[in-house]
């Protein structure tokens, strides 16, 4: 039973400093180590319940939104041919990874009131989600290109982007993402760094924690930092380039008529702030790269001591929330916005009612049919 002290003040539970150790927990029967970790992020269980509201939330609406658009979309005939609807699908592929990846492990370790446990499921979530997000980046990339494509080079569209360079790119993206995720991952683990913990202290294995628990292999978090910080880069600038170029033909257009195409100023400006909004995680872990070299936040969570300072957990708390907003905004952005993705979704909720429909008129022609038989039975009699 815990005492009137030990329940208003949870961290009192945890002992952090034997005379021994000074940087490792010496937890007390109460709690262990991943329980006292919790409490250090979160000892209010006020935050951790809305928290949890939150994330479950998100994570539903994420599930929902995405399953309804793939299947409107899978079930229109008149947009499978269209290249940017087969972007989009790979792009809500990866939001659904991506939200399955870090929507229910945030929740558990909520739940459980618990810090990740450093088993193989933390490396497969590490993994997994390194893939689904340099794969929703390239994706939206692609988006992009293929946009200014169409806009562009309307009359050579069709020949530049055929069939089979569609699947090219959709096949480069993945294994892109699967190879990056891959060596990052070995480079985890060949490296000279020693695994110092059974849990890590955060509530998802994101890369800044499962490095620390790994003891800082150099080799990984520099393999990693580089290849976020070029990709991101190189990515934000074919964006640029293909809404520029596509906004300078639309202005070019106008320019006869003396007139301003603000339409085409705000499709720009809508879809840059969108972006931004979908790269915010990684420019938060790019600037915290930047910030505290190649021990990032990390580096807040090991000094002075186990107990994270308020900047560290503010970092991890927001990291973990921006990594579900994309996935629930994307389908928005990138699809209900369009004329023809909206038609799909509405012919699918009017398939469902339809469908709806004739299965009750078929159960009231059965019952008909049944009453009838009786009935020509009974006078046969």
């Amino acid at each position: 039973m815990l005492t009137a002290a030990g329940a208003h003040n949870p961290t009192e539970q945890c002992n952090w400093f034997s005379e021994g150790n000074l940087t490792q927990p010496r937890v007390t029967e109460r709690l262990d180590p991943s329980g006292c970790f919790f409490l250090s992020i979160l000892p209010h269980g006020q935050a951790v319940l809305v928290l949890v509201w939150i994330f479950v939330l998100l994570t539903l609406f994420s599930f929902l939104v995405n399953g309804l658009t793939l299947f409107g979309l899978g079930r229109s005939e008149d947009l499978s041919w269209e290249p940017r609807v087969a972007f989009f699908k790979n792009l809500i592929l990866s939001d659904l990874l991506q939200t399955a990846t870090f929507g229910p492990p945030v929740i558990h370790s909520l739940a459980q009131r618990r810090t990740m446990a450093f088993s193989t499921w933390c490396n497969v979530q590490y993994f997994v989600g390194t893939v689904s997000i340099f794969s929703s980046l390239l994706t939206i990339t692609c988006m992009a290109l293929e946009r200014y494509l169409y806009v562009c080079h309307a009359i050579h569209y069709l020949v530049i982007l055929t069939q089979m360079r569609r699947r090219l790119a959709l096949a480069l993206i993945w294994i892109y993402s699967i190879s990056v995720g891959t060596i990052n991952v070995m480079l985890l683990h060949m490296g000279r760094g020693q695994k110092n913990e059974q849990v890590t202290r955060g509530l998802l294995c994101e890369p800044d924690m499962v490095e620390q628990t790994m003891g800082f292999p150099r080799a990984s978090a520099v393999f990693r930092k580089c290849m976020g910080s070029i990709t991101l880069l190189v990515c934000l600038m074919v964006y640029a380039f293909s809404y520029l170029r596509m906004y300078q033909d639309a202005r070019n257009a106008r320019m006869p008529f003396n007139t301003v195409n603000t339409k085409a100023r705000r499709t720009v400006l809508f879809y840059c702030g969108m972006l931004l909004l979908q790269l915010l995680p990684l420019l938060l872990k790019v600037a915290s790269d930047a910030l505290w070299e190649v021990e990032g936040t990390a580096a807040m969570v090991a000094l002075p001591g186990p107990i994270p300072s308020d900047t560290a957990v503010a970092l991890h708390m927001s990291l973990l929330v921006m990594l579900l907003l994309p996935p629930l905004i994307n389908p928005v952005v990138y699809g209900l916005r369009n004329a023809e993705v909206r038609r799909a979704m509405l012919s699918l909720f009017r398939w469902r009612i339809a469908r709806r429909d004739a299965d009750a008129l078929g159960g009231r022609d059965e019952t008909w049919i049944h009453c009838a038989s009786k009935l020509s039975s009974g006078g046969a009699d």
